[in-house]
Formats: C-alpha cells, structure tokens, sequence
C-alpha cells in the first residue's frame, strides 16, 4: 500500500508540474532546450514598444518533433498584449531569414494573441515541427500597443533584428527587420519533445556564464561548449542546457539601475530568482552554479565569505527540495582586473574551498582548469579574454571540459 500511494503522488506531481525532478527524462517529453534569465525591464521604455516586430534568434541545444515557446512580462509594470507571434528555423545565426516552409504561428490557448499581466509568463501552445539539434531558431513577437517596461535580457551575445513599423511576425524574409539588437526581448525559454532525452541542465550565474567577451553570434559561451558534450554522448544520455547567465549577477544584492550607463543591468539576486530561472524549467534535473565574484569584486565589496557560503546552501536546499542535483562551479582566477588585491582574493579562496567540501553534489573546478600554472591568482593567458576576469572563448572551452558529465543526470 505504501507503494502504491507513493505512486499515486508521484504521479499527481507530475501532472501538476511541480519540481524539476518530477518533470524530467523519461516521464515528460516536454524537455527545455535554449533558456534565459530577463534581468530587467529595458531603460524609458515606459511605454513600450507599440508596434514593434522582434526577431529573436536562439540557439537550441537538443532538438525535438515539436517546440514551445515561454514569453514574459516579469518586468513590466502593465499588462502586455502579444498580438502576433510566430516561429520558424533560420536559415543562417545571423540574419532574420526564415527556411521556407517552416514559419509557424504560435498560439495561447488556442488563440493568436495573449495579455500577459504584470510580472507573469505565457507558454505557447504546442507547435508541430521538426527541429534539429543545435538549430538556431527565430522567434518573433508583434506587441501593437503600449505595455510598458520591456522585459529583455541584454548581454546576449547574439544579434537578433527588429522592425518599428507594424506586424512582420509572418514574414519569411528577414528584409522587413532592417534594425539590430544585441538583446533578447520577451522570449525566455523554449521547449521541445523530445522523450529520449534525459532531461536538462541550468547553468545559473554572472557574465562569465552569459559569455561576456566569447565570440559574438558563434555560442561559444561554456554553457554552449557544454551542450556540444552532451549532444556527442549516446541518445538517452543527452540533456538540453539552458544558460541562466546574468553579467553582473550577485548572490547577496540585486543589480539595480543600470551599469555604467550601459543599459545593461545585473538582474535580481540569484537567490531570488531562483525558482523562476530554474528550478521551474521543464524537464530540468540539475543545477551548474557558479555565482559569488561578483560580491567579492563589485562596490560594495563583500570582505566576508560566510554570507555568500550560506547563499549557496541556501540554493542546494532549495534545489535538492526540488529534486535537483546541484555542481558547485569553483570561483574563476581574477588576478590583474581592477580590483584584485589580497582581501578579496582571500575570499575567493574561502568560498572556493566551501565549494570543493563536499557540500554540494559534484564540483566543476573551473578555477583548477583556467588557473595559469605558474601563477594560479591568475587566468592563463590563453584562456584569459585579455580583462583578466573573463575567459576567452578557449577558456570558455576549458571551463565546460572541466564539468563532469557523469555527475549531470539521475
């Protein structure tokens, strides 16, 4: 009897979607394949974009026979009106064209428009289609009234087009979107059945999970390289990765206004946004961290490694909670950036031992692999961007090497 009343939950969970654990691998065909985290509303957009076309490019990890699509409004302060939205393969990374014939509406609901209310999400409908792996995807929104502030992730590192002048949703041809944004806006997630899959890995973090200074429109950020592993390991071991970067991110203190005048903003804490850039994933199962340089380098320095080790066992708990398993990322060499000095580098060095402890399920050393051998305070030159905090595109390569894939899946 035990048993079968536990069977009976387990299935109930499943059917409410509660936890990542309970929706992934073999139980759910829905897998997330390509993810990010909206740090911020975009700078005076306090009206919105009325009648904007956005042609988001994304890069999907695992490919599937059909996809769906998460839009929010988490950052908005008014209700957000999608009235047209669509999908469709791109025919190269880098310009807005569609492949012929595989432009798909999508719907809400069974409806082609959707309001999205202050600080919530939508998740499309189901779209029969027939995507490869590692396919590079446009999704494209038209809001024709004012919303609001615009939701948006700003270091994408990837190029994504735009129109000004009315609804281009159903456009094949990328002629009708002449302007150009490094930002993803709305799009958040998207999905795809794929029931082979083991499910999907996060990646939560800073610039240095966002693949700030890798190589722009070529996803050769470490969470990329990653999925590049798992996509060579035999079908039922592969796994969707989803990048859940924010450059500048903390754990202890949210962004708050923009950076340096940039624009680019450095999102709630980690611990806040947590449950919705994670554990709420579909089909996800483990959690990569690597959070905390941030407090250490950016004003106000944190001099104290115990609230940012208590910070990450805050995010174990609440990950195994949800049945996640958790990798601690080490904290990354940063000897020669602006602020290095030995306080802060003895912090590193605190956190960092908390993180090989034991505390956590498995750890990726990434400062062991990007530590130059004969000054380990230091970044290797070749893995180094040239800012001494960021890696290169190799050292990108070097951090995703360094994870071990048998500690991904249950």
């Amino acid at each position: 009897m035990p048993s079968r009343l536990a069977a009976i939950a387990a299935a109930v969970l499943l059917l409410l979607g509660l936890g990542g654990a309970a929706n992934a691998g073999p139980q759910s065909t829905w897998i997330a394949s390509w993810g990010t985290a909206p740090a911020s509303g975009v700078p005076n957009t306090d009206n919105g974009y009325p009648n904007y076309s956005i042609r988001n490019i994304v890069h999907l990890s695992l490919g599937g026979t059909a996809v769906r699509v998460h839009l929010s409004n988490a950052f908005g302060r008014s209700p957000l009106v999608i009235g047209h939205a669509t999908v469709a393969l791109a025919q190269r990374p880098t310009a807005a064209d569609a492949v012929p014939g595989t432009l798909n509406e999508l719907t809400f609901g069974h409806e082609p428009t959707i309001i999205i209310p202050a600080g919530a999400e939508a998740v499309s409908d189901p779209v029969p289609m027939t995507v490869p792996d590692e396919a590079d995807l446009l999704v494209t929104t038209f809001v024709p009234t004012p919303s609001g502030p615009v939701t948006y992730h700003p270091a994408a590192q990837q190029t994504s087009f735009y129109a000004t002048d009315g609804d281009h949703a159903a456009d094949e041809s990328g002629a009708s979107f002449p302007l150009t944004t490094a930002a993803w806006h709305y799009v958040t997630g998207v999905d795809v059945r794929a029931p082979a899959a083991r499910g999907s890995v996060v990646t939560l973090g800073d610039s240095i999970t966002d693949g700030v200074r890798s190589t722009p429109n070529a996803n050769r950020r470490w969470p990329d390289f990653l999925a590049d592993r798992l996509l060579a390991q035999p079908r039922s071991r592969r796994m969707g990765v989803l990048n859940a970067g924010i450059s500048a991110n903390r754990l202890l203190l949210d962004g708050g206004t923009p950076l340096g005048g940039s624009g680019v903003t450095a999102g709630v804490n980690a611990l806040a946004r947590l449950d919705r850039d994670v554990l709420s994933r579909p089909g996800a199962t483990t959690l990569i961290v690597v959070e905390g340089i941030n407090d250490i380098q950016q004003t106000p320095n944190q001099t104290d490694p115990a609230p940012i080790i208590a910070a990450l066992r805050q995010i174990i708990e609440r990950a195994h909670a949800r049945g996640f398993k958790v990798v601690g990322g080490t904290l990354t060499p940063f000897k020669g950036w602006r602020v290095h000095n030995e306080t802060l580098e003895s912090v590193r060095q605190s956190v960092n031992a908390f993180i090989r402890s034991g505390a956590f399920d498995a750890v990726a050393d990434f400062d062991a692999a990007l530590a130059d051998p004969e000054d380990p305070l230091r970044m290797w030159p070749p893995y180094d961007s040239g800012d001494h905090l960021h890696p290169s595109d190799a050292g990108y390569q070097a951090m995703a090497n360094a994870i071990p894939l048998s500690a991904l899946a249950h």
